[in-house]
């Protein structure tokens, strides 16, 4: 236990100047010198409350990798009310994780992608869209909702917005007619005009690609459509994040393989089908956490020269490459992360 690494969740006190010291080692709790209130060691974290941390991990991680609820009932005997919970509690968990430690870089993004997922719940269908960065594979989040419709794209790709320094990019998505006028009203800033109050300007340095799949008697044929932008600075961000030598969605498709594999609900012509929008969106930020800390990716692996005729390849996560962390994180360790939460 190091008070020197705490904060307060009452009062906010910083443990650096030492206004924090430990009050239990038994019970791994600490006390503030500024509100001489009293605050567990887990508390921030997903596993503060948590009566079996061992057994909680476990589950976790077989909920990351694709194992149905109903496998670890059987397996562990718990309650079905006990897994959905901690799938709750490991969802919200990850989702402050993403604000905390994503959500708050900028990059120059380059040239991203966005896609579109239809999941049957038991509820009815929800889509969910997610967004990544190509020349990292970052997975920069994902929304939820009922409708394919703008609100759901707007949603998606503010998270991209959110961490984009004002610079030229490239957005590739499929064929839906919505991508432009979301990009319109995502990808923008504050300006002051000739002393007027400020007022949201449109980044007019957005370039959009769309693979548009054909249907009916001309199934599989691909149109590869420039929908703003000039071809050759297309091509630059291609080559600039390694992104294919052709228009493409490839890497966002492989990241939608990585979630229907991973995600049991989000299998096609799967029972083991989510509840509510509120679980499939904690499953869907628990796995792209564990996507982006936890999980090494073949093609960021790097050579390192041993000698001049040896040589080794590093392994790298997205967040590794992202400049996000300088190792992989375990399932532990994404869980124990201490995040801001208020008491």
């Amino acid at each position: 236990m190091n008070p020197h690494q705490q904060l307060c969740p009452h009062c906010g006190a910083d443990g650096k100047d030492g206004s924090i010291w430990i009050h239990s080692q038994q019970e791994k709790r600490y006390k503030c010198k500024m509100c001489q209130r009293t605050f567990s060691a887990t508390h921030g974290t997903a596993y503060y409350q948590v009566k079996k941390p061992h057994l909680f991990t476990t589950v976790v991680s077989l909920l990351a990798y694709g194992c149905p609820v109903q496998a670890i009932v059987a397996t562990y005997g718990l309650s079905e009310k006990t897994v959905r919970d901690w799938i709750g509690r490991a969802g919200e968990h990850s989702q402050r994780v993403h604000e905390a430690v994503v959500m708050e870089h900028k990059w120059d993004l380059v040239h991203i992608q966005a896609d579109e997922i239809k999941v049957n719940t038991q509820s009815g269908v929800i889509w969910i869209a997610m967004v990544m960065m190509v020349g990292t594979r970052l997975w920069l989040g994902a929304s939820v909702n009922a409708v394919r419709g703008k609100d759901l794209i707007r949603a998606c790709l503010r998270f991209a917005a959110r961490c984009a320094l004002c610079r030229s990019l490239l957005l590739a998505v499929d064929g839906l007619n919505m991508y432009a006028k979301a990009v319109e009203k995502t990808f923008r800033s504050k300006h002051r005009l000739h002393g007027q109050h400020p007022r949201w300007v449109a980044w007019t340095t957005v370039s959009i690609t769309q693979v548009v799949q054909k249907r009916g008697g001309k199934r599989g044929a691909i149109e590869r459509i420039i929908l703003q932008g000039d071809e050759a600075e297309i091509q630059q961000f291609r080559q600039r994040s390694q992104g294919g030598t052709m228009i493409n969605s490839a890497f966002i498709e492989r990241l939608n393989a990585t979630f229907r594999q991973r995600l049991a609900p989000l299998a096609r012509r799967s029972r083991a089908m989510a509840r509510s929008p509120q679980t499939l969106t904690d499953l869907v930020f628990l796995q792209g956490c564990v996507y982006n800390f936890c999980c090494y990716h073949r093609s960021l692996a790097m050579p390192l020269l041993i000698s001049s005729k040896r040589q080794r390849w590093l392994k790298r996560t997205p967040a590794n490459a992202a400049g996000l962390t300088d190792h992989r994180w375990s399932i532990r360790e994404l869980l124990s992360y201490k995040t801001r939460v208020k008491l």
